[in-house]
């Protein structure tokens, strides 16, 4: 049943991991690449490789023998270092945005690799996803995720326009907060799952 808070929750979170406005200076730069991107087939595929991790990933959990909350410590651990990234300027997660073997020309491909996945739909995004079913229900994620494909697409379309009204000084002003709400999602995901792997006895 869809729940309305559990949705902007997780529609918050899941828009401050895929901080889909502070990554235009990548986006600009896979266009400059490719000549011109396709928002429309870019967005589509982000968002099926994210459902497809909101309905599978769970069973694959289970094929391993890992459970939610285990995953949902451990996806806190990564949104920490995530959130570091954005407060501190640093760069600590290191993803090969190359496609070898793949025609680099065709602005259909930069559409996908690296666009929708890992720029928009990467690790961080897929691990919060798998996260979040520790706290929210499934219907609820979906909306979330659902409701993010519209910032998502926005951006990707206005991306020039945004760049020019808020700036490179506010790019980073804006990935610094959301990294902060980010460090903090991360500190209460990883507080409210911890104590169900080490029950009192």
């Amino acid at each position: 049943m869809f729940d309305p808070e559990q949705i902007g929750k997780a529609f918050l979170i899941l828009f401050a991991v895929i901080d889909i406005v502070g990554g235009i200076p990548l986006i600009l730069q896979v266009r400059r690449q490719a000549g011109r991107i396709y928002p429309a087939r870019a967005t589509l595929v982000s968002l099926v490789i994210m459902v497809t991790f909101l309905y599978v990933g769970e069973t694959i959990l289970g094929f391993l023998g890992i459970d939610v909350r285990s995953f949902a410590v451990a996806g806190s651990l990564v949104l920490f270092f995530l959130a570091l990234e954005m407060i501190l300027g640093i760069r600590l997660f290191k993803e090969d945005t190359s496609a070898p073997g793949l025609p680099s020309e065709d602005p259909k491909i930069y559409s996908i690799v690296p666009l929708a996945f890992p720029v928009i739909a990467g690790a961080g995004t897929i691990t919060t996803i798998l996260s979040l079913r520790a706290e929210f229900d499934r219907p609820n994620i979906l909306g979330a995720i659902l409701l993010n494909m519209i910032p998502v697409l926005l951006v990707l379309f206005l991306t020039d326009r945004i760049e020019h009204l808020l700036g490179r000084v506010g790019l980073i002003v804006i990935r610094k907060a959301f990294g902060i709400i980010l460090l903090a999602i991360a500190v209460k995901l990883f507080a409210g799952n911890i104590t169900y792997l080490f029950p009192r006895t």
